[in-house]
């Protein structure tokens, strides 16, 4: 029989300064800021047209049923159209589509101005040709939690572009970490 106290949480030895009880917002994102996260954009139809932003919050969660999740800030002013979408399209994003993430991560500009970059699916979700991948999905769920929603999709149809159509650095993920974006290559790899 195991006891209760072995499933306590408890401080790292050591002073007890070196264990907090309260974490501020600034020592929160100072951890996650050494966490490196991919980079996807997030697109949808909305009654006054196509909206999108960049994330660095996409996961999946399960194969069967297809399933992934991200969080909106309340800050950003695509959420509420994404948030209240039916189905959307979740980009993942390649180190040569750095410029077209920093597009979406811009507040205050028409993200769908260069209509060369972008399309229809057939069911009206806009989509972004050069993403190495895009997932589109319909969410099943939505959670308020702090000064974010987490929204989880199931995913209906996917494309992944072809590495050998692809050029050698769209292929590599682009990913955010310490505040900058960098490439993941096969010189990255260390085990």
């Amino acid at each position: 029989m195991t006891s209760q106290a072995a499933h306590e949480v408890r401080p790292p030895a050591g002073p007890a300064s070196a264990f907090a009880e309260t974490v501020s917002a600034d020592d929160f994102k100072a951890a996650f800021r050494n966490h490196p996260a991919g980079v996807s954009v997030i697109t949808t139809q909305s009654a006054d047209g196509p909206v999108g932003l960049t994330a660095s919050s996409v996961f999946s969660v399960s194969v069967n049923p297809p399933l992934l999740v991200f969080s909106l800030s309340t800050h950003s002013s695509s959420t509420p159209a994404i948030r209240d979408a039916e189905t959307i399209v979740i980009h993942l994003m390649g180190a040569g589509q750095l410029e077209l993430a920093k597009t979406f991560a811009t507040s205050g500009i028409d993200r769908f101005a260069d209509t060369s970059i972008w399309s229809r699916l057939v069911t009206g979700e806009p989509i972004l040709h050069s993403a190495n991948a895009w997932l589109r999905g319909r969410i099943v769920n939505r959670i308020e939690t702090g000064s974010s929603t987490v929204v989880a999709v199931q995913v209906l149809q996917m494309n992944v572009q072809d590495k050998v159509e692809h050029d050698a650095e769209n292929a590599h993920p682009l990913v955010y970490h310490n505040r900058a974006w960098h490439s993941l290559s096969e010189a990255s790899v260390v085990g």
